[in-house]
């Protein structure tokens, strides 16, 4: 299996699961929600909701949202944050594809595996002076 071949391939609703785990093991977490993919023109805006909850911490957890814009540009896929800011590119057709992002002094790197499309998943890890975490989502169609 070769990935998604087009943007559109993304569109519509996925349950998603993330794990985030620090480095020290403090302040691990888990989000369980949904990412949405709705198309806007030649975008793909992608919003997700979740309900966040970190270890050590009681209580009912806390409600989380983000969201990007996805493009198709020349065989890749370019994110963009909300406000229309490159965030990272990767390229179609590939089952595996790495991308980085710098924002000094902070390094997030993220590796796609669309080896199971259509259930797929990102593992972002980010590195700086007070970041050291990796953040692995899992997404499933919900359709």
């Amino acid at each position: 299996m070769t990935g998604p071949q087009s943007l559109w391939a993304f569109e519509g609703v996925w349950r998603l699961d993330r794990r985030i785990e620090h480095a020290g093991g403090q302040g691990n977490a888990r989000l369980s929600g949904s990412a949405r993919f709705l198309r806007s023109g030649r975008t793909l805006i992608h919003e997700e909701t979740g309900t966040l909850e970190i270890d050590g911490i009681a209580g009912p957890g806390m409600q989380a949202a983000r969201r990007f814009l996805w493009r198709a540009e020349a065989g890749w896929i370019e994110v963009s944050f909300k406000d229309g800011r490159p965030f990272h590119a990767f390229p179609l057709g590939v089952h595996d594809p790495e991308a980085t992002h710098l924002c000094s002094p902070d390094r997030y790197a993220v590796g796609y595996d669309f080896s199971r499309w259509p259930v797929w998943k990102s593992i972002w890890r980010v590195t700086g002076p007070r970041k050291d975490y990796q953040m692995t989502s899992h997404f499933i169609p919900d359709r």
